[in-house]
C-alpha cells in the first residue's frame, strides 16, 4: 500500500495546470512528499449600488467680472435641471471656480509670434453628482441636451459605478475561494487513500474587479477595479498548502 501511495504521489508530482479560459479555473496542483499545493478561485457578479457623475461648463468674457456673472447664471441653470429631473440637492457638490486668461498671438512668415493681445477670461466650473440612485442619475448624464438648449456649455464626463458594500463582498468571495481550493485538494489525494491534513499556509490573490462578461484581459497584476460599468465581476485566487496524512 505505501509502494502504491508513493507511485501516486509522484506522478501527481508533475501536474500544475493553472488555467483562466471564459470564466472557468483549472486548479493548480502539486503534491510534494507530505503536503500538497493546490491553487483554487470564485467568482462573483453584483450591480453596483453608487453613481458618481462629472460635469463642468465654462463662460468667457472680456472681464473677470462679466464671466463670472455669466457663469452664475449657468450655475443656477444647472442646479435648476438636476434638482426639476430628481437629484437631491445634497448629492449635488460644486467645486471652487477656475479661472484663466485668454490671448491670441499673430505670427509672422516664420512663424514666430510676433505680439500678443488679451481677450479676457475663462471661467469654469465643475460639479460632481454622487448618488445611490443609480439608474436615474445614469439616464440624466445621457440627456443633457436640455442644458445645450438653455445655452449651457455643458460637457459631461462617463458615470463612475461603485459598490459601497465591497468589503463584505470580498470577506465571501475569499471564503469561498478557500472552500473551493479545499476541495480541489481533497479531491486531488482521495485517489491514493490519502487524506487533507493541517493547513501549512496559505496564500491570497489580488482582487479582479472587471465589467461583467468582460474576458480576462482585463486582468492586472496590481488587481483591478473597474468603475466604468454598472454591471460587474470579482474574482480572487487562493492558493494553499496542506498537509497530507
Amino acid at each position: 500500500m505505501k509502494n502504491h501511495l508513493n507511485t501516486i504521489i509522484v506522478c501527481l508530482s508533475v501536474i500544475i495546470c493553472v488555467g483562466i479560459l471564459s470564466g472557468s479555473i483549472l486548479a493548480s496542483k502539486t503534491i510534494q512528499n507530505n503536503y500538497i499545493i493546490v491553487t483554487g478561485s470564485a467568482t462573483k457578479s453584483f450591480v453596483s449600488d453608487l453613481i458618481v457623475w462629472r460635469g463642468s461648463f465654462s463662460k468667457k468674457a472680456a472681464t473677470s467680472k462679466d464671466a463670472f456673472a455669466k457663469l452664475k447664471d449657468d450655475t443656477a441653470a444647472v442646479k435648476d435641471y438636476l434638482v426639476k429631473n430628481g437629484v437631491n440637492e445634497q448629492d449635488i457638490i460644486f467645486s471652487s471656480i477656475g479661472l484663466n486668461e485668454n490671448y491670441e498671438r499673430e505670427y509672422n512668415q516664420d512663424g514666430r509670434i510676433t505680439k500678443t493681445i488679451f481677450t479676457g477670461y475663462t471661467l469654469t466650473q465643475k460639479v460632481t453628482i454622487e448618488s445611490a440612485e443609480v439608474d436615474k442619475i445614469e439616464k440624466i448624464s445621457r440627456d443633457v441636451t436640455e442644458l445645450l438648449d438653455l445655452g449651457v456649455e455643458f460637457f459631461s464626463m462617463p458615470p463612475e459605478y461603485y459598490y459601497t458594500k465591497l468589503d463584505e463582498l470580498k470577506l465571501d468571495l475569499i471564503a469561498k475561494s478557500a472552500e473551493n481550493t479545499r476541495m480541489r485538494a481533497e479531491t486531488i489525494v482521495k485517489e491514493s487513500g490519502a487524506k487533507i491534513s493541517k493547513l501549512r499556509s496559505a496564500n491570497l490573490g489580488v482582487f479582479q474587479i472587471t465589467p461583467e462578461n468582460s474576458s480576462t484581459d482585463s486582468y492586472s497584476y496590481e488587481g483591478s477595479y473597474d468603475v466604468s460599468s454598472k454591471n460587474k465581476t470579482a474574482f480572487i485566487t487562493t492558493r494553499l498548502e496542506y498537509l497530507i496524512k
